[in-house]
Formats: C-alpha cells, structure tokens, sequence
C-alpha cells in the first residue's frame, strides 16, 4: 500500500480563482472612460451619463465583486482595496449621473472625503510595498490623483485638470499591465509582463531549522542503497554530519525520529540506552523518497 505523507495542516483551498485581473481590467475599463471627459473632450450630458455607465458596471461592479471574491479567499489587502475602490467608482457614477441632470455635488464634502481618502490610501501604499514595486507605483498613482484632487479642491480652481486626466491614465495602463501580468505570465510560462518584486521586506520569523534531520536522512539513505537494512556506526554518521558542517549532539534528533518511527537504533549493550548504530525504516526511507525524491509525483 502506498500511503502519501501529509506534514502540516492542508492548505486552506481558496473558493474562487484569483480576482484580482477582474478588478484591475474594471478599473482600467473605468479611467478609459474618464479620459474624454478628463481632458476636455467631451463633456455634453450624453458624455457624462455614458460614462457614468461604464463607472457603475466596470469601476464599481467588477471591483466590488474581485473584492468579495478576494475577502472568500481570506486575502485581506486585496479584499479591502477592491471593495472600498468600489464605492469610490459607485460616488463617480452618481456624480456624473448627477453633473449630467445639473446637479453638482457638494464641494465641501467631496474635499473632506477626498482628504480622508489620501490618507487611507497613503497607508495602503506603504503595505503594497511589501507586495511588489508595480504595486506600489500603482497606489502612488492613486495618491497624486487624490493629492491634486485635494489641491484643487482647496483652491478652488481646475488649474490640475491635466494632470489628473494625466494621472487618470496612467492609473488605467497600470491596471492593464497588472492585470495581463497575472492572466498571460502563468499560462506563458515566462514573464510577458514583467513584474518587479517587493519594494520592502519583513523581518523574517524564526523558523525550524531541518537541516540536521534532512542531512541524517541523506546520510542514511545513501547507506541504504548500498548496505540495505545493515545500521550505520552513530560515531560513523557523527563523523558524517561533522563533515557538512553539522557537529554533535545529534542524540535527541535520533531519538525523536526514532520515536517517530523513521529510524531504528541499535541500543544493546550500551550504557544509559544510548545507540551504538542507527539505520532508517521501511517509514523512514518512503518518508525520505517522498518529500525529497518526490517519488508521487506523476508525470
């Protein structure tokens, strides 16, 4: 019988596949929509309410949904960004459903909020750091959009325009390489859409080191294909362990692995128990050739 070696709790299995292209395609489908009306080109009703529109469906609902999606599959930071985007993308369709029918919103309240908003997405930046360093150009797209918005809401003019319709832009074509960059890279199998790594890095926790137990299985094992179930000297496998860099005690990772069935010692007529020869198990070697050698792995 084979029987497959599971170490750890099994892996939480996400519920949805990675929303993330979904809500980042909605968004840049959001700028491109803006854009006309950004820069000046086209700000008739009919602009307004069809962009409108594609913010409701695209900014909002494909953002809204990757943000659920995302919080499904316990991911934090892309379910909180995702849907708290969609709420401002749902603010941006009543605002120019609103400009459309001649009403325009309340310009004291859109800079508070908009103040606030800096700030919140201030501090996602700084986190999106540890992400990636496209991730983190891209928040810093969405905090010079909001600083410029401030500004221009606290002087009172549209002297920003542009580079708000600039920043806009870019804030799509951002969206567009991140979003290819997760649907096309997997399935190439080669970085397409170049991603650079994170910006910063946590100090790392400690963890065990497996060092030695992998060294006296590879050691053993080695034994094993010569000499079978004949047991290794422990002064010999000592030596062995010493020569990698690994110096004694071994003693309680021997006893721990033989308590745990992988490896069997040679304790007669030794003083205070202490084993004399060790050699691995039926266990031992399945448990070497499958977390090492890999030995279920198909294909």
């Amino acid at each position: 019988m084979i029987r497959k070696v599971e170490l750890g709790p099994p892996h939480a299995r996400e519920l949805f596949a990675e929303p993330a292209p979904l809500g980042l395609l909605g968004l840049a489908i959001g700028c491109a929509a803006l854009t006309p009306i950004a820069f000046g080109w086209s700000q008739t009703p009919e602009a307004l309410r069809t962009a409108a529109m594609f913010c409701l469906l695209f900014g909002c609902g494909g953002q809204l949904l990757a943000g659920l999606m995302s919080f499904a599959n316990k991911n934090l930071y892309g379910g909180t960004l995702f849907t708290a985007f969609a709420f401002n993308w749902a603010m941006n369709w009543w605002a120019l459903d609103s400009l459309a029918g001649g009403v325009s919103p309340d310009h004291a309240v859109l800079l508070v909020v908009d103040s606030l908003s800096l700030a919140v997405f201030l501090v996602f930046t700084f986190g999106f750091g540890f992400f990636g360093g496209l991730l983190f150009a891209f928040l810093v797209d969405i905090d010079l959009l909001y600083l410029c918005k401030v500004i221009q809401g606290a002087l009172g003019s549209s002297a920003l325009a542009v580079p708000i319709a600039v920043l806009t832009v870019l804030l799509g074509l951002l969206a567009l390489w991140l979003a290819f960059a997760a649907l096309i890279n997997p399935v190439s199998g080669r970085r397409v859409f170049p991603v650079p790594g994170p910006l910063f890095h946590a100090p790392r926790k400690g963890g065990f080191d497996w060092k030695l137990r992998y060294n006296i299985f590879e050691v053993l094992y080695q034994h094993f294909r010569v000499h079978a179930f004949s047991p290794m000297p422990v002064e010999e496998l000592t030596d062995r362990l010493r020569l990698l860099g690994l110096p004694p005690p071994i003693l309680p990772d021997l006893c721990y692995l033989a308590e745990y069935g992988a490896l069997a010692l040679d304790t007669a007529e030794v003083p205070q128990g202490a084993p004399r020869a060790v050699r691995l198990t039926a266990a031992g070697i399945d448990l070497y050739e499958q977390l090492i050698l890999k030995k279920y792995q198909f294909g």
